[in-house]
């Protein structure tokens, strides 16, 4: 669910179709999107077993450890693109505000704590051309409380 007033707009970010745009200020710290709706979650290995959930790796999300869901019907939160500066950060299904966002502003995120370990995204960082890889579980984990942390000082 997303908190703010919010539209679904093209993206800035080449190649990146439609993005998450702020209606409404949102101060650093700040939860811009809280998780809802997760009735189900599986393992990778469990996604990539079966043909069918297999298909859908691509809408796949870590929400925590190595447990996934998969979102094919694409509520707005999926519209929330990857940057490697993000304006929000990703823990534990939640998205806060990375600093103070003004209205207009494109919400994004580090999609490295959304893949599994060593999964390599489809697409590159639009502005570095680096490959987009997923973190280690512990050190996404590490990396999120250590930015919140710092976000609530």
């Amino acid at each position: 669910m997303i908190l703010p007033r919010y539209r679904i707009a093209p993206s800035a970010i080449p190649g990146a179709g439609n993005g998450v745009f702020l209606e409404e200020p949102l101060a650093h710290g700040r939860i811009a999107i809280a998780p809802d709706k997760i009735d189900q979650t599986w393992s990778f290995a469990e996604i990539v077993s079966d043909p069918e959930r297999a298909a859908l790796l691509h809408t796949s999300v870590r929400w925590f450890e190595d447990r996934y869901t998969l979102s094919p019907d694409w509520p707005d939160e999926c519209y929330v693109n990857h940057s490697f500066e993000p304006t929000g950060l990703w823990l534990l299904g939640f998205i806060f505000a990375t600093r103070d966002l003004t209205a207009g502003e494109e919400l994004t995120i580090d999609y490295r704590h959304l893949l599994a370990p060593g999964q390599e995204e489809s697409f590159r960082d639009a502005r570095t051309g680096e490959a987009i890889v997923g973190h280690a579980w512990k050190d996404s984990l590490r990396l999120g409380l250590d930015t919140l942390r710092g976000l609530l000082d």
